[in-house]
């Protein structure tokens, strides 16, 4: 075990109150501060002019930074995640490596701390309701931990439990630790980080409402009724409250961990991803729009997929659907009109785009349709796509004023689909994507 992973694998306490958290943000930047300032120190006494960005770009601040967040927990870890999940394919790789662990390693909540949360949703007796109750978390991630308990009458659940005062220190989080992230170095220079910000934002006050996220996760498991290749776990609605969220316990192994399985699991597994979230956007207008890893795991036993977190699930609008219909179909057709139409009502471009800004975001959007025109297997581990949209993107954010913003809507459903992309690249898979859209055009 890494000195990283005896860190996050100690209970520490969730910073509960916007000071305290503030406090600690404030050490996190002192540190980083002080860190480069020592190295940049002894660099001038051999005659060497330091390089500020280079000094505050190291994976040992990288790792300082990890290992806050991961204390913190919350809007602090959320953000790690999504610079992990969006920026993660163009850090150097070690920085890469250690912002991924964000994605599934976090602190547990020491023992008193965990019984307060419980006891103030359940009552003070909520032990009572359990033949068992597993106090060592399964998991711990940026919202809540997760444990495993087996009700009187025999029910196996997993249950989460939100860390204390996550609900209230979004917004406040969010502002501080962007401002250090801007600074410190620890995304590519040109990337636009507002976005990504309230992105975090917009999500998280969805994902702190756990009762909400029992009725998206119950709307899921009906709609996913009888479908072998899936599972989704179904609330018990007894010990659901908007701090706990108690579920049937379903097992399973992160589906990003499978790298290493045959070529023909990691294929399956990829395009059973794709065509739910075809079905997702065209049928069901209901899309989970969370693209983290470990939201999906792989039941060995069963050969099926179990869904989790449904906190930031969406409702999509029939006409806006029909819009993305119609891009599609403009995609695959390669009718440059017509995926302007319908990008523009969409949001994704607007009339007042120069002539050669728009020419150059078409040109990004051909890029994009051009997999799912091939009727062979796309190669998503060998692909170059990630890297050519990035540098067209970052070239066209230099001059962010002419680029429109899409609408929250258009941008979920746009990091689903990259991240459903970059999962489907860590696995290594070859899908044939033409036949999984033609159904929808």
């Amino acid at each position: 075990m890494s000195d990283r992973d005896r860190y996050l694998s100690r209970p520490l306490p969730v910073p509960s109150r916007r000071l305290g958290r503030l406090v600690r943000i404030g050490g996190l930047t002192g540190g980083l501060v002080g860190r480069a300032a020592w190295v940049g120190a002894g660099e001038l006494a051999r005659g060497r002019r330091p390089d500020f960005e280079r000094l505050m770009l190291t994976p040992a601040n990288a790792a300082r930074v990890t290992v806050e967040l991961a204390r913190m927990r919350g809007a602090a870890m959320k953000l790690g995640q999504l610079i992990s999940m969006e920026a993660g394919e163009y850090l150097a790789p070690e920085l890469s490596e250690i912002l991924a662990s964000l994605r599934s390693e976090a602190h547990a909540m020491p023992g008193p701390q965990l019984k307060k949360v419980l006891a103030d949703n359940l009552g003070r007796d909520f032990l009572k309701r359990f033949r068992k109750f597993d106090v060592t978390p399964i998991a711990a991630a940026s919202i809540g931990q997760v444990h495993r308990a087996v009700t009187k009458d025999g029910a196996e659940l997993a249950i989460k439990v939100q860390y204390p005062g996550v609900r209230e220190s979004i917004d406040s989080d969010i502002a501080n630790l962007g401002a250090v992230i801007r600074w410190s170095g620890l995304v590519p220079r040109g990337l636009d980080l507002a976005p990504l910000l309230e992105d975090a934002r917009s999500q998280l006050h969805e994902e702190a409402d756990y009762a909400a996220e029992a009725e998206s996760m119950t709307r899921f498991a009906d709609l996913l009724e009888g479908d072998a290749h899936f599972a989704v776990p179904r609330p018990h609605p007894e010990l659901c409250t908007r701090d706990v969220l108690a579920m049937e316990f379903m097992p399973g192994i992160p589906v990003e961990r499978m790298t290493s399985a045959p070529q023909k699991l990691r294929d399956g597994i990829a395009e059973r991803l794709i065509a739910l979230l075809l079905r997702e956007l065209f049928e069901f207008r209901l899309i989970q729009t969370d693209p983290n890893f470990a939201n999906y795991r792989y039941d060995e036993t069963e050969g099926r997929i179990v869904l989790l977190d449904f906190g930031a699930t969406r409702s999509y609008p029939e006409p806006l659907v029909e819009d993305f219909r119609a891009l599609l179909r403009a995609g695959l057709a390669e009718d440059r009109c017509a995926m302007q139409e319908a990008a523009t009502r969409i949001g994704y471009l607007n009339s007042d785009l120069p002539p050669a800004r728009l020419s150059v975001l078409l040109e990004m959007m051909e890029m994009c349709f051009a997999p799912l025109r091939q009727t062979s297997p796309f190669d998503f581990g060998a692909s170059d796509l990630p890297r050519r949209l990035t540098e067209a993107g970052i070239a066209l954010g230099r001059d962010r004023e002419i680029v429109p913003v899409p609408p929250t809507d258009a941008l979920f459903l746009q990091r689903k689909v990259a991240g459903i992309y970059l999962l489907s690249a860590r696995l290594g898979a070859r899908v044939a994507l033409r036949p999984l859209v033609a159904p929808y055009v």
